[in-house]
């Protein structure tokens, strides 16, 4: 079995790709120049008696995508999980946002999703199987201050999961977007937790790991009747 993680060199991508390792997955590891903590994490894996490969390419980039991937995939086969994970964010309110940040995040978190899952989709064709997991975020669900452009990605994240879960069915490729809160990695762990916590009702921040759960589950077996779906995993932030 292989599943492939972009954005996997750390944080939460670093934990789903660690996640897939155990639950028996050659993970391929994708980053863009992250390269020392992308190795460092392939490393890891094998240490531990699992299997993982670096493949570094920018997920904007369709030439390096036709360069470094596709022939990966046909020569090794299809991959049997995509988890969509690399994506950024650029704060600051719309009116004061520079176009070139507008899109930058539409072409790393929408953009990347549209390469790398087009490039893998026709092996998963093929296979008539296939798990296509998308990493979306609270922010497309009901806003954020300051976070537009993350927002609109995010949100158009889980609209074109649902049609693409929909295009899919018919070849048995699931379609799913794990959406998480604010997580012990990445941009909330930089927030005042005097003013964030109160506003989550398990009342702390998430673990990465966590996360890597639910992702774990949409692969497995056991969710072969989940497509289509939202999976928050929020600490109840979005109620």
């Amino acid at each position: 079995m292989k599943a492939l993680v972009t954005g996997a060199s750390r944080g939460l991508g670093r934990a789903i790709a660690e996640r897939l390792a155990r639950d028996g997955y050659e993970v391929w590891i994708n980053c863009r120049e992250q390269v020392d903590p992308a190795r460092d994490l392939v490393n890891t894996i094998e240490a531990q008696g699992g299997r993982a490969r670096l493949v570094q390419f920018d997920v904007t980039d369709t030439a390096a995508i036709e360069g470094s991937l596709v022939p990966r995939l046909a020569d090794d086969g299809p991959l049997d999980v995509l988890v969509n994970n690399a994506g950024v964010g650029s704060d600051g309110y719309l009116m004061m946002l520079p176009e070139d940040e507008w899109e930058r995040v539409l072409a790393v978190n929408l953009g990347g999703f549209f390469r790398v899952t087009r490039a893998c989709l026709k092996g998963m064709v093929a296979a008539r199987s296939g798990r296509v997991i998308n990493i979306g975020s609270l922010a497309g669900e009901k806003g954020n201050v300051g976070q537009v452009a993350y927002a609109a990605t995010k949100a158009g994240l889980a609209g074109a999961t649902r049609a693409l879960a929909l295009e899919m069915a018919r070849w048995n490729i699931l379609v799913n977007t794990v959406s998480p809160g604010p997580l012990e990695v990445g941009m909330a762990a930089s927030i005042d937790q005097e003013k964030l916590l109160p506003l989550i009702p398990l009342g702390r921040l998430g673990r990465p790991e966590e996360v890597a759960a639910v992702v774990s589950f949409l692969a497995s077996k056991e969710a072969s009747y989940i497509t289509g779906q939202l999976i928050a995993v929020n600490g109840g932030m979005g109620l």
